[in-house]
Formats: C-alpha cells, structure tokens, sequence
C-alpha cells in the first residue's frame, strides 16, 4: 500500500473527529499499519465547521498534514463546499447523499460514492450514529482498513452502553459500502 491521505469534513456535533480517530486507530493498532491524525474545528463546538486529516500508510510517515486528499469523507454541504476544490483527481469522494449534491466541482476521474447515512442512522433509532455509517462506509468503499480492525477500533472507541448500537451503524454503512464498491467495478 502506498501512502493515502484521507479528510473527513463536516460540522461540529457530527462526530467527525471521532470518524476520523477511529479510521485512524483502525489502521495503527488493528491493522498494523502507519497512521497519523490532525483535527481542526470553528471557535464554536457545533455547527461550526469540523475537519480531520489521517494518512495512512506501510511507511513510517514524515509529513501528517493533507493538502490534497486521496479520499475525501464529506458529511455536510459546507464541509463538501470547502474541500472538494481540493480532492486529487481520481480521488475518492464518500458523501451524505441526502445533505449534498454533487456538482461541476468535482475533479476529473473522481469515483464518488453517496449514502443516506443520516437516514440509516434514524432508522437504527439515533441520528447521532451517522459518523459511524459513513466509518463503516468508508471501509466498505475502500477497503483501506479490514473490517475486523474498523470494528475493534469502534468497539473501543465509543461510550460504554452504546457498543452494540454503534456496531450495527457500522456494519450498515459497510455492507452498503461494500455493495457500491462491486457494483462500480463491475
């Protein structure tokens, strides 16, 4: 695997530090990967704008900062807004299909892939949970870190007494990620 430079972008309150640790984690300590991880967010805890930049890679990793993602994670409009001028071409873009419509922006070549991950999070009874769709999402797309170590990380990373909700937002997003991902190469 070569290095993969990875945003998540979205607002505060959406959980989007917390998706990016756990993509992180899931690398590192899982699956025995290099990861690194740098977050920033508004003056404001939510609402604001939020992002998270993680680098993955086999090799130890000399530089943490992502100028241009090869994966861009988006979960709300301003976050899609701001950060897909930056995208490499041929990138990835993961994006809330309900809150973001894909427009001229998009880079050339880029594979883009949308979920209702807010909708799904409703259906499993907490909309707070949508960051851990769009994890599993991730995974599922881009099968960058095993689901096994996606799991583990989640396992470990949320509140105590909320394991098994966060686990079955995870699995959703990633048989819904897994699904795309055949379908678009084929």
């Amino acid at each position: 695997m070569s290095k993969t430079e990875i945003r998540v972008g979205g607002l505060g309150g959406q959980g989007v530090i917390l998706s990016a640790q756990i993509i992180g984690k899931a690398a590192s300590i899982y699956d025995d990967k290099e990861a690194t991880l740098i977050q920033s967010f508004g003056p404001e805890a939510r609402g604001s704008a939020c992002s998270a930049q993680v680098t993955i890679d086999t090799e130890t990793i000399g530089y943490p900062y992502v100028k241009n993602p090869d994966v861009l994670v988006v979960m709300s409009p301003d976050a899609y807004a701001q950060f897909i001028p930056t995208l490499k071409p041929g990138g990835w873009l993961l994006y809330e299909e309900d809150l973001i419509t894909l427009d001229e922006r998009v880079p050339q070549g880029v594979k883009a892939f949308g979920i209702p991950a807010t909708r799904f999070a409703e259906e499993l009874g907490r909309r707070l949970v949508l960051n851990i769709v769009m994890v599993g999402f991730f995974a599922g797309v881009t099968g960058l870190v095993s689901y096994e170590a996606i799991t583990n990380a989640v396992k470990t990373s949320v509140p105590k007494g909320t394991e098994d909700l966060n686990l079955r937002a995870l699995a959703r997003g990633y048989e819904y990620g897994c699904e795309l991902a055949r379908n678009s190469s084929s």
